[in-house]
């Protein structure tokens, strides 16, 4: 009898064994850090039953397979996952960082490993979803102001027809700016033309900017600095947001973004439009704000397999059409005397796909992939033009992430097709260009107050050939308030006869690159000071001193002759800008300062005299302040100077101040009020000097270097569903 219950206790002990199974430990990371989490709890039917220790690891005596548990932590989102340990006894779980976590310690992604902003080697300055939001509300159709606000940056308008605009960053021309979606160029050449004006900010989580050499992180283009525009991503609560905006400029906007994440899927939606009349705000017969109409869909589906892997599907569609020139043509009144006018039918389509795979807490997997195609038709009263531009890109990286070091390497193809359409005639001709990358970057943290980072890219190019791309970087915590950064990267631009320029030219007078025309080359130099004081509840003060110095060496030169034709030539002394920049953020209880000042001194060294660059302001200043009265209201006022410019004749023009004021009403959780007013003191080139030159039948038109729209009011309707 006792052998047959010795039995029967063994059999009911392997059958228990069978439906169970030790459970060595489950380690929880941060997904973003790849750091352990000390203190997550981990709780079964909402009752809570062990708590990892400072390694991040629960130790569980036994659990039963496929059971389904929450893991919950202070400044992470809950995240639920089944106990299937059909392979391996130990367990590895990534919690994300809640929304307020992530803006106590802002991540960046475009240094490529996901580091916090304070410690990253490489200096990145990042404007929050909050400003995404604000700037939604005060620019609803484009992120160009937002970035025109951040020291060091220069938003030009190249064209007074058009109101195209390109973006210089350290005294630098346009073509040096680099602009990414997602960390994917889908802006360069021919497709680069009104690509970053059409870019709504409430689409945008944040924006990223690297001001210097960023050529070793992302290839070619990034010489004066890199502009990363960051998606939103859905949450797990359903997000809804409608704007209704109108200005004083005849600007009607309608913007929307919906997102919701469940449990294996997820997307994100926006649909947005503008419709523009023209204006002629200066009274001389031309539009100072063209004619146009804007429509941009952008959805995004997110899968997600299991708790290690995240794919994305997106797709974007951009038509714009815009009409500037005389007014009477514009109003269709066109005779023998009023002529002059362009018209611009651009279709953006582009397409991506990311694959991110965490192989363990510490190893990261990662598959992108890009495609867009750009039309642009333009039609002049002689000339019609159109040509398409289809851009690829595909990357693989391979992330290791440990706690004292980093390491990324990859491999990258890119490249671009630029076709002409049926037209009239131009001397450009179809080009195609590829170029294959490979680069690899290691971050080491020396006692946690030193971080060295070193990168080396090389690519190949199937006209330019190699370029070897290496880059060095530091940052030191001298203490709990003080730090410092510093770092040297050398970056190179590949000729192109429609990359952006200071002024747009007549498309039918651009000449092709000759084949002698070498790439250019560069060497960038920075160098910072920070200092960070917090005290009490949410006050904190941050200085941020930075010096910064661009040499190009063989710099490609547009030059215009009397014959109208558009030459390039390679120039044998460099291009050199160099500087510092200063600025300051306060934050006092429910006020906030921003301050700024950036002194330039940009050279054409290739000049024997009059070096100077055209067109960029020696030394700017900015602020903002802003109170918010917590669910109630919001104020901001803003004002910047812009030094003297030098003009192409070598005369001055002189200083101006920009101002803006905005309020914010919030009259329920779900709806709110925005009245805005940019340009308060109506400064306008126009006011200064004529905008043209010649006759309204052939005119030509001056290079910009004001606002030529003059003040304008909106008010625009939030509603949060």
């Amino acid at each position: 009898m006792p052998k047959i219950v010795l039995f029967f206790l063994l059999l009911n002990f392997f059958s228990i064994n069978t439906n169970a199974q030790i459970i060595s430990g489950i380690k929880i990371v941060d997904s973003y850090t790849k750091l352990p989490i000390p203190g997550a709890t981990i709780s079964i039917n909402n009752k809570p039953v062990a708590f990892s220790n400072k390694n991040g690891i629960f130790n569980l005596d036994a659990v039963v397979k496929n059971q389904t548990i929450t893991i919950s932590a202070v400044g992470y989102q809950n995240t639920i996952s089944q106990l299937d340990f059909s392979d391996s006894n130990f367990k590895e779980i990534l919690l994300v960082p809640e929304e307020k976590s992530l803006e106590e310690v802002t991540i960046i992604s475009s240094t490529r490993t996901n580091q916090p902003i304070e410690s990253a080697p490489i200096k990145v300055e990042v404007l929050n979803q909050e400003e995404m939001q604000e700037e939604s509300t005060v620019k609803p159709s484009t992120v160009l102001g937002i970035i025109g606000d951040a020291s060091g940056v220069q938003i030009q308008q190249s064209s007074a027809v058009s109101g195209n605009a390109n973006v210089r960053i350290q005294g630098l021309d346009g073509k040096y700016t680099q602009i990414l979606r997602d960390g994917l160029p889908l802006y360069e050449g021919f497709s680069g033309g009104f690509g970053i004006m059409s870019i709504p900010p409430l689409d945008l989580k944040q924006i990223e900017l690297i001001k210097g050499s960023a050529s070793t992180l992302y290839g070619g283009g990034a010489i004066g600095g890199l502009i990363n525009l960051i998606s939103k991503k859905p949450s797990v609560e359903k997000e809804g947001i409608i704007t209704l905006n109108q200005t004083t400029l005849k600007e009607t906007n309608f913007n929307s973004f919906f997102s919701k994440k469940y449990k294996k899927t997820g997307y994100t939606f926006y649909a947005g439009g503008t419709k523009q009349l023209a204006v002629d705000v200066n009274k001389d017969g031309f539009s100072d704000v063209s004619k146009n109409s804007i429509i941009v869909l952008h959805p995004r589906l997110f899968f997600y397999p299991n708790h290690s892997t995240n794919i994305i599907v997106g797709y974007t569609t951009t038509i714009d059409n815009r009409l500037g020139g005389d007014m009477e043509v514009i109003y269709d009144h066109k005779d023998s005397l009023h002529q002059y006018f362009q018209k611009n039918h651009l279709v953006r389509n582009s397409a991506e796909f990311l694959l991110e795979k965490n192989v363990s807490a510490h190893n990261k997997f990662l598959i992108k992939s890009s495609w867009s195609s750009f039309e642009r038709a333009i039609t002049t009263a002689t000339h019609y033009f159109n040509a398409n531009q289809s851009d690829y890109y595909s990357e693989v990286t391979w992330l290791v992430n440990q706690k004292h070091y980093s390491w990324i390497t990859g491999f990258n193809v890119t490249g671009n097709q630029f076709k002409k359409l049926p037209s009239d005639f131009v001397y450009i001709q179809n080009t195609n260009n590829n170029t294959v990358g490979a680069f690899t970057q290691y971050t080491y943290t020396l006692k946690e107050n030193t971080t060295i980072e070193a990168g080396l890219r090389n690519d190949y190019n199937n006209k330019y050939h190699n370029f070897l791309l290496p880059r060095i970087a530091i940052f030191h915590k001298i203490n709990n308030h003080f730090g410092c950064r510093g770092g040297v990267g050398v970056g190179y631009k590949i000729p192109d006869a429609l990359s952006p320029q200071m002024q747009d030219y007549d498309i039918e007078n651009i000449l092709p690159i000759n084949d002698n025309i070498v790439a250019e080359n560069s060497v960038g130099y920075n160098a910072e000071v920070n200092y960070k004081l917090k005290w009490g509840e949410g006050n904190s003060l941050f200085v941020n001193q930075a010096f910064f110095l661009t040499q190009i060496k063989h710099p490609i030169v547009a030059t215009e002759g009397m014959d109208k034709l558009v030459r390039f030539s390679n120039e044998l002394k460099p291009i050199v800008t160099k500087g510092f920049d200063t600025y300051m953020k306060l934050k006092l209880e429910d006020w906030e300062l921003y301050a700024g000042y950036t002194y330039t001194i940009a050279e054409r060294k290739y000049l024997a005299i009059n070096q100077f660059i055209p067109f960029t302001p020696t030394f700017r200043m900015a602020y903002m302040l802003t109170k918010e009265i917590e669910g109630k209201a919001r104020f901001c006022l803003e004002a910047s100077y812009n030094g003297f410019q030098y003009r192409e004749d070598y005369t001055k023009t002189p200083g101006y101040i920009f101002m803006a004021a905005m309020a914010e009403l919030h009259a329920s959780k779900h709806f709110s009020i925005v009245i805005n007013c940019e340009n308060i003191l109506d400064y306008r080139q126009s006011k200064k000097e004529s905008l043209y030159t010649g006759t309204i039948t052939n005119p030509v038109f001056n290079t910009l270097w004001a606002p030529i729209d003059g003040r304008a009011i909106n008010l625009c309707l939030k509603f949060k569903l």
